[in-house]
């Protein structure tokens, strides 16, 4: 007489083998911790029983033990003598013929039969452990990024978008990856991208969406050019100077305000590095972006003044703003007037206003500025006012 397979799978059990297998697998390949896929795969297995049964209430329970290797479920129904309820109640009849030592008020479990399951309730099982693998990793590729915001990560072009313009970037941190796309209003004026660059990016924000994360990146974002100096200035990187303001104007200018608490240190010729080196190596990054590196003051006239360098400032008069609340980071402290040599008047402006309006932006107050010989005409006409007065 042939013996019985003693590994026949019971009609109402679930390969749980296999299963506990493939949860094992899918934390080990994609990270997913097991805590959360067995959740998950428990809100399936819900979700399957009340497709089959819709007048089911939330007493269906799924036990899955990973030591037993088993996984079943259990509908739980209260005893009573008359059943209103079928889904969650039993006739006290009927469930002692289950289990003939039940009384009235008991609970009891009764299995039900996952092999049983209908087909669409099948495909909405295996919809929602696909959906909650596919939150789960949307989760952690979000967390990961977010936690690299305002910081720089380096993205290989995968595709560039031959009407725009527009770069889709494959960004990675750490174990994690995802795409990006570089909108041309966050691409530097004059730079030329190729499939498969590798690009330094800053990540400006991240986002969630119906798609999953969004990683917005920019190459013209001020912060760009700070955490660059950053990673070429030990001093920058462990404190010892600070980038007290910073004003870019992408692919042309950028100005640097910087700061030491340590009179021994001086925090620009920390910045620009023995024979320029390190700041030769961010203009090399920015693909010749000119970078000015000027010694922050508390002084509001003495920063205005090193703010519109290379021209040479007279005086500075400034008019700040009586603020009753702190103010924003973009809102003005005051406006000023500064007083420049005749001949330093352009260099002071600027091309097209570039230099006046970047000085303006690092120190955050509105700059009229004025040639000496102006000045020099209006202080006759007010002591003929005096005098007409008397």
């Amino acid at each position: 007489m042939p013996k019985k397979n003693q590994n026949v799978q019971k009609p109402h059990e679930l390969d749980a083998a296999e299963f506990f297998t493939a949860i094992d697998l899918i934390e080990k390949e994609k990270g997913i911790p097991k805590g959360y896929m067995l959740e998950k795969i428990t809100l399936a297995l819900v979700s399957a029983y009340k497709k089959d049964h819709p007048e089911s209430g939330d007493n269906l329970v799924v036990d899955a033990d990973e030591e037993k290797g088993t996984v079943r479920m259990y509908l739980r129904k209260d005893v009573v003598e008359k059943v209103d309820d079928p889904a969650t109640e039993i006739s006290l009849e009927e469930a002692q013929l289950k289990l003939p030592q039940v009384q009235l008020g008991d609970v009891i479990s009764m299995e039900v039969k996952t092999r049983d399951f209908g087909r669409i309730a099948a495909q909405t099982a295996r919809q929602v452990i696909i959906q909650g693998m596919r939150e789960a990793e949307r989760g952690m590729i979000f967390d990961e990024f977010s936690s690299k915001e305002k910081e720089i990560l380096t993205g290989l072009i995968t595709r560039i978008d031959p009407r725009t313009g527009g770069c889709s970037l494959r960004i990675t941190s750490g174990s994690e990856f995802t795409e990006a796309y570089l909108a041309p209003n966050e691409q530097i004026k004059g730079e030329q991208y190729i499939e498969g660059m590798r690009l330094k990016v800053y990540v400006a924000e991240v986002r969630r969406s119906t798609r999953g994360p969004q990683v917005l990146i920019s190459r013209t974002h001020p912060g760009l050019v700070k955490r660059l100096f950053e990673l070429e200035v030990p001093e920058i990187y462990d404190g010892t100077v600070e980038v007290k303001s910073i004003a870019r104007e992408a692919g042309s200018r950028t100005k640097l305000a910087v700061w030491s608490a340590d009179p021994n240190v001086d925090p620009i010729g920390a910045c620009v590095g023995p024979k320029g080196q390190r700041v030769n190596n961010i203009v090399a990054e920015l693909k010749g972006e000119k970078v000015d590196i000027i010694k922050w003051s508390e002084d509001p006239a003495e920063f205005i003044a090193a703010a519109l360098a290379p021209a040479d400032v007279i005086s500075v008069t400034t008019l700040d703003v009586a603020a009753e609340e702190p103010l924003s980071d973009k809102e003005s402290k005051g406006s000023c007037r500064v007083v420049v040599p005749d001949d330093q008047l352009s260099l002071a402006i600027g091309k097209e206003g570039q230099n006046a309006r970047l000085a303006a932006k690092l120190t955050r107050y509105k700059i009229d500025i004025k040639p000496a010989s102006a000045l020099d005409e209006e202080e006759p006409e007010e002591e003929e006012l005096i005098s007409d007065e008397e």
